[in-house]
């Protein structure tokens, strides 16, 4: 008899495991910025939609709660005509959120002291910057040589995008690197301010870029598919970007590192890095509320285009900000750091509600991956705060 209870003890147990099993995962929800909760499965099947809605070959998407992540999957396709699944190990193209490593990196050095946010970087040098020859770039900085304001930019305006420079030297007319307004003073997007800043760090450390990030992000981190240049390895599980069409772009394999966008990663090596910074993890407290603390207004009614030179009072509501490597918005719910990355064929966005421990991190795989951010990250996180037309963006019904 003692025999046989136990038994069917054994087989109760067995069957309400199961039960417990299946409606924890099916019944999880997450957590928003205003206090309501949405389901796992309302979720995947907005996403699911919208993908369809809005064309989109694949959508990566992480969200955290307490500041740690609760959610992490991957939808669609990594690349359409081989009907090959995107997964949270397909290595991706992480655009501009390289620049968030970066700001990372650069914080840790300068609570190091190897670096003074407010040094002048040519004082880090052992000669003239414009005597330098830089690879990758033809003339190095020699374009600046009759203009002086070079001289005053620091690590401060590189990460709060306040140099002067142009985004990339290529994207002007000329093909020429110049200083467009005096350093300190405007916020503009620039990768080249970014490149600076790499390249004296070099210098000052005596090391290349991607062995910077390995030894102070990718490796402590467990960041084992992520670098700054392309990893042979990465070689059998590419996930490639696409066009509105869903046809796949040519794959660019990055041998030269570049803090503005050289970095290849996956949804699962980026959730660990994003989970870190924003635990601030590998950065003291002070580092952390110096990265995300507003450094310049931005009165730009756009980020980029013609009406990035045009000043507006439209997002003074938000109080929009940069502070060092990432923007800030101020909301209802607090302070909001958020950081977007693009490319064609890619899309990215995340963004950290700070007092709440509330973030999303979207990452796609198509040139109409952006198109579906402002409905989903309303769905999943209850972002309204993001200020859509200074981010150019265009809505996948409005296209």
């Amino acid at each position: 008899m003692i025999v046989t209870t136990q038994i069917l003890k054994q087989k109760i147990t067995l069957f309400i495991f199961p039960l417990f099993f299946f409606s924890s995962i099916f019944g999880q929800t997450i957590k928003r910025i205003d206090g309501t909760n949405i389901s796992v499965d309302s979720l995947q099947n907005k996403i699911t939609y919208l993908m369809k809605a809005a064309n989109v070959s694949g959508v990566c998407i992480s969200v955290f709660n307490n500041n740690k992540p609760v959610y992490t999957k991957a939808f669609g396709m990594a690349n359409v005509p081989a009907k090959e699944a995107l997964t949270s190990s397909s290595v991706l193209y992480a655009a501009s959120f390289a620049k968030v490593v970066f700001a990372y990196i650069v914080m840790q050095l300068v609570q190091e002291k190897i670096i003074d946010l407010d040094k002048p970087l040519v004082e880090y040098l052992t000669k003239p910057l414009v005597d330098y020859e830089i690879k990758g770039f033809k003339r190095g900085y020699q374009q600046l040589k009759n203009d002086d304001r070079y001289k005053k930019i620091t690590a401060r305006m590189c990460l709060d995008h306040t140099t002067g420079f142009p985004n990339w030297r290529w994207f002007e007319a000329d093909k020429k690197l110049k200083i467009k307004f005096d350093p300190g003073t405007r916020y503009s997007y620039s990768g080249e301010g970014l490149y600076l800043l790499q390249f004296v760090m070099s210098q000052i450390t005596g090391k290349d870029y991607e062995t910077i990030s390995q030894e102070r992000v990718f490796k402590p981190l467990g960041l084992t598919n992520t670098s700054q240049v392309w990893q042979t390895r990465f070689d059998n599980n590419i996930c490639r970007g696409h066009n509105a069409k869903g046809e796949p772009y040519d794959l660019m394999k990055w041998n030269e590192a570049s803090a503005g966008g050289s970095m290849s990663t996956t949804l699962t090596d980026y959730t660990k890095f994003y989970t870190a910074l924003i635990q601030s993890k590998g950065l003291s407290k002070a580092s952390f509320n110096e990265m995300i603390k507003p450094q310049v207004r931005i009165r730009s009614k756009q980020q980029f285009g013609p009406d990035a030179l045009v000043d507006t009072n439209q997002n003074d509501t938000v109080e929009l900000s940069y502070g060092l490597g990432v923007g800030l918005l101020k909301t209802p719910y607090g302070k909001a750091v958020f950081k977007e990355g693009h490319d064609d064929g890619w899309g990215h966005y995340s963004i950290c509600f700070v007092d709440k421990g509330i973030a999303i991190i979207i990452m796609t795989n198509n040139d109409n991956g952006e198109s579906l951010f402002k409905e989903l990250l309303a769905t999943a996180i209850g972002d309204i705060f993001t200020p859509w037309q200074w981010e150019n963006y265009i809505s996948y019904d409005q296209k």
